[in-house]
């Protein structure tokens, strides 16, 4: 891994910002070939899979080295060098182009000439002598041909590859022996290895018969038949050892009489309309009854389960090798244990082997002839053209790289593909549309819950989908982001449809779901959609046992009533309970009253702002209510990232793949209009309601402007001023006022006394 630090970089490198992120500039063929002195800790991932990724298989196949399913740095750089050198100009692997003139390749490159030749043989050979150009498709279909020929230069040979038919033959036996590899065509064949063991075991067989060969009177007492004597004998040596043992005890003391017969030492027997003689019980029995003779009967008086056996033993083993005879002594029984040592031992000797299923002439037949040089021969054929498919197979890793290279290098070292949005990045999956939305950041993924442990860490609104392929049985799950409009719609089990990178529509269903704020609108409005919320949740609630209660008293009072029909008298009248309706109703009161005072408070205070200051006061109510979730939302908004998602999927990212506010809206397109559609606002089938909430706006407005009118005096100055007029001045005339009950000032010789009428009371 390259660890060249700043100082010693001999290469003049150039970092582009985008998406607040810093990222090394891949802009000519001289930046891709100093890709070894860039310090790997200012790459943008250190390790990425070679599954669920949108690029050539077979490409990450050739760039992945050691096949262990991932692409690492040192592969990376391996790749480019290995282009860069068979290529004229190394600026063309920028191109990303699918087509590969002839006139790109560097002839002064001792390889890179050989792959041009090899370049023209297979135009030739497709009917393109003309061509000046190769695509990756002629390539392939040159492989395909080449692959499906008798030899191809792979080293396998399937039974089709021979010529003749006993060599067909014996490729099909070393197959069915040995077993087999594929070949490029897909059939199974034999290589040298294969060759190799099949051989070795053909020899060692025929060398374990050479010792039964050797010694075949002592080996095979029985000739033909010793394998199936001593078949026999293996079955019964553990029950004969085991009878002449309890004849031995039953010699030594008598006292044991019962145990070594079996009537205490054995588990005991079934019922007797259970018996049958070949039952497991019976066959745990001894042979025969033990005697202190130490005789085994072979006729009669003998287990019936093991009659047959001890029958058979009789005529093939012990009269062929002991003579007639109806029983077998211990003495007996040690001759048969010698007899039987030579072939046991011969047995014990075998090699494992696949080849002895084809018999010991056979065996030696193949070994005789010149069958294995024949077969090897096929395969140094097969070989020879290992060169001229080799170079094929590097015309294919040239075309592939001049045109994946650059995708997987802008995707590696830098993640331009995501950040810049004139490619799609080859970690994206395809787009999901639902709910009146385009989510672009899709990610193929295995196991959804696993998955959701670590990319919960990328603060970003996430939903898991499972995805059928319509009419077919293909299914794949996927990770959307939403980074756009709100999430009330989106929820478990809503439908969406996927199309992926090759346009096919598959039926997706969102499974889970991480939430995260996707926008600082939502959070704005969050605050009071929970207040919705909560309010039609205890309506509902308040409903609901309103409604449970009058059921409650329904059928109370039904049966009730019918109480009183069945007992024939007539229902006593329930009593008006006046302090219980004069409590709800002071209740009622006391809180429309507190509302009120609430409402008429706000009013009241508002109505005393400057007229400039009442749209800040509105301001900062709104903000006081929504504020707090809009900084919260800002703050995660901040920290969305890319890295989790990567990681979750098996990425080694090395970087802060930040996305920020504005960058991550481009990844979710919401719905709008058409540019210059006419929108016609006249609904004929909207629903006719009445504006209640309206209403109620209006009444509480009246209210409380009512109750800021009270306190501030004004009601109570304009009703007295309406209900007690003014009365007119009489100081000028001097008429006594009547109104104000006191003598005139104005009149001091008539001075008049104002009572409680309408009259003046005159002095005398």
């Amino acid at each position: 891994m390259p660890t060249t630090s700043a100082s010693t970089t001999r290469h003049q490198w150039r970092f582009y910002r985008c998406g607040g992120l810093d990222q090394v500039s891949i802009e000519s063929g001289a930046d891709l070939l100093a890709l070894g002195q860039l310090d790997s800790k200012l790459w943008a991932t250190l390790s990425c899979p070679t599954k669920g990724v949108e690029l050539d298989e077979k490409t990450l196949h050739l760039v992945d080295s050691d096949q262990d399913g991932r692409i690492r740095v040192a592969e990376v750089l391996a790749a480019v060098a290995w282009a860069g050198e068979r290529l004229r100009n190394p600026d063309d692997l920028l191109k990303r182009s699918a087509v590969l003139p002839l006139s790109a390749v560097n002839e002064q490159h001792a390889d890179g000439k050989r792959l041009l030749s090899a370049m023209r043989q297979i135009l030739k050979t497709l009917g393109k002598e003309q061509a000046t150009e190769i695509t990756a498709d002629d390539v392939r279909s040159m492989v395909a041909m080449f692959a499906q020929t008798r030899l191809n230069g792979d080293g396998i040979v399937p039974a089709t590859a021979a010529s003749k038919e006993d060599l067909k033959t014996l490729i099909e036996e070393m197959i069915s022996c040995v077993g087999s590899e594929n070949d490029r065509s897909g059939l199974p064949g034999v290589s040298s290895v294969l060759v190799d063991r099949f051989w070795a075991e053909l020899h060692a067989h025929d060398e374990w018969y050479k010792l039964l060969e050797a010694d075949s009177k002592r080996v095979l007492p029985f000739g033909e038949n010793t394998a199936s004597a001593f078949g026999l004998w293996q079955e019964l040596a553990p029950k004969v050892e085991d009878f002449f043992t309890r004849c031995r005890l039953l010699a030594f003391d008598e006292r044991l009489a019962e145990r070594v017969t079996g009537s205490q030492a054995e588990p005991p027997l079934p019922t007797m309309a259970m018996l049958s003689a070949t039952g497991e019980s019976v066959r745990a029995l001894p042979l025969a009854h033990p005697s202190a003779t130490a005789e085994l009967p072979l006729t009669d008086r003998v287990n019936p389960a093991w009659a047959d056996c001890l029958a058979r033993f009789k005529r093939e083993v012990v009269e062929p090798m002991l003579g007639s005879r109806t029983q077998l002594t211990h003495e007996d029984s040690q001759k048969l244990v010698e007899c039987f040592a030579p072939y046991q031992s011969w047995l014990a000797k075998k090699p494992s082997s696949s080849v002895e299923k084809l018999g010991m002439k056979r065996i030696r037949e193949l070994i005789a002839g010149d069958h294995e040089k024949r077969v090897r021969a096929l395969i140094a054929d097969d070989l020879a053209l290992k060169a001229e498919f080799d170079s094929i197979s590097e015309v294919e890793k040239l075309v592939l790289y001049h045109r994946d290279l650059a995708t997987l290098i802008n995707n590696f070292v830098t993640f331009l593909d995501f950040f810049s949005g004139k490619h799609q990045a080859m970690f994206q999956a395809g787009t999901l549309y639902i709910d009146g939305r385009a989510c672009e950041l899709c990610l193929r993924v295995e196991d959804a819950g696993r998955h959701a442990s670590l990319s919960a860490l990328c603060n970003t609104y996430l939903a898991y989908c499972d995805c059928v392929r319509r009419g077919m049985s293909e299914k794949m799950t996927i990770v959307a982001a939403f980074t756009a409009g709100d999430a009330e719609q989106l929820s478990v089990g809503r439908n969406g449809v996927f199309f992926d990178r090759r346009g096919n529509e598959w039926d997706a269903t969102i499974v889970k779901i991480v939430e995260h704020p996707i926008s600082i609108g939502e959070a704005f409005w969050s605050p009071y959609r929970r207040l919705g919320r909560m309010i039609s949740e205890q309506v509902e609630k308040f409903a609901a046992s309103g409604d449970k209660e009058m059921q409650a008293r329904m059928s109370s009072g039904v049966a009730e009533a019918g109480k009183t029909v069945t007992a024939g008298a007539p229902a006593p009248a329930q009593p008006f309970d006046v302090g219980r309706f004069a409590g709800i109703f002071a209740a009622i009161g006391l809180a429309i009253g507190a509302i009120g005072t609430a409402v008429a408070s706000v009013i009241t205070g508002f109505l005393g702002l400057s007229w400039w200051q009442m749209p800040l006061a509105i301001v900062g109510l709104l903000l006081l209510i929504s504020g707090p979730s809009m900084v919260l939302a800002w703050l995660r908004l901040g920290k969305r990232n890319l890295g989790p998602l990567l990681d979750a999927n098996g990425w080694a990212v090395n970087t802060r793949a930040t996305m920020n506010v504005r960058f991550a809206q481009s990844l979710t397109k919401v719905a709008t209009l058409p540019d210059g559609a006419k929108r016609y606002l006249e609904d004929p089938f909207a629903d006719k309601t009445r504006p209640w909430l309206t209403y109620f706006l209006i009444l509480a407005l009246i209210l409380g402007g009512g109750f800021a009118l009270k306190k501030r005096g004004a009601i109570k100055k304009w009703l007295a001023h309406r209900g007690n007029p003014p009365a007119k001045s009489s100081i000028a005339s001097g008429t006594p006022s009547v109104a104000t009950g006191t003598v005139n000032p104005a009149s001091p010789a008539a001075p008049s006394v104002v009572g409680t009428g309408s009259a003046p009371v005159s002095a005398p």
